[in-house]
């Protein structure tokens, strides 16, 4: 289970250091190895475990593929999908589309959201939690099944 907010830095080659208090579990689960892919909602990437990104292919797989919006769903996930695996310093490379896509530069956050990470530029990431606490904070915005989760 993956959760927080982590500052990370990409080196000059766009490699970044996953953060240590996950590498662990990264190592016995996927033998470190990842699947990051754009997000198709939020202008970042998603970097799974390979055995939580597998059970994504599997549900892509049995959509019917004669509606539009299911092969559009799987041209962009899959279609932009990318194998890596952590190096021997718990490091991956992001590929620079990739990198372009969430306009990635030297500073980033890699955010838990529980079965994979997601991967912001820090600018980007500040802006949309500042946005998204800011809505939710407006009288009637979450629903109460939501509130009660919280409260």
């Amino acid at each position: 289970m993956f959760r927080g907010a982590n500052a990370v830095s990409l080196d000059a080659k766009g490699r970044l250091a996953m953060p240590s208090r996950y590498r662990d579990e990264l190592d016995s689960r996927c033998n470190g190895q990842l699947i990051v892919t754009i997000d198709a909602v939020d202008p970042c990437l998603c970097v799974y475990p390979l055995d939580e990104w597998e059970q994504i292919e599997a549900k892509l797989r049995a959509l019917p593929s004669l509606r539009e919006e299911n092969r559009r769903l799987q041209r962009l996930l899959i279609g932009n999908a990318v194998d890596l695996e952590l190096d021997g310093s718990g490091r991956f490379l992001v590929p620079p589309r990739l990198r372009e896509y969430a306009k990635l530069d030297k500073k980033a956050m890699l955010v838990g959201q529980l079965n994979k990470f997601q991967l912001w530029d820090e600018d980007a990431w500040n802006a949309v939690s500042a946005a998204d606490l800011a809505a939710i904070q407006q009288p009637g915005a979450m629903p109460d099944d939501l509130r009660d989760l919280i409260l």
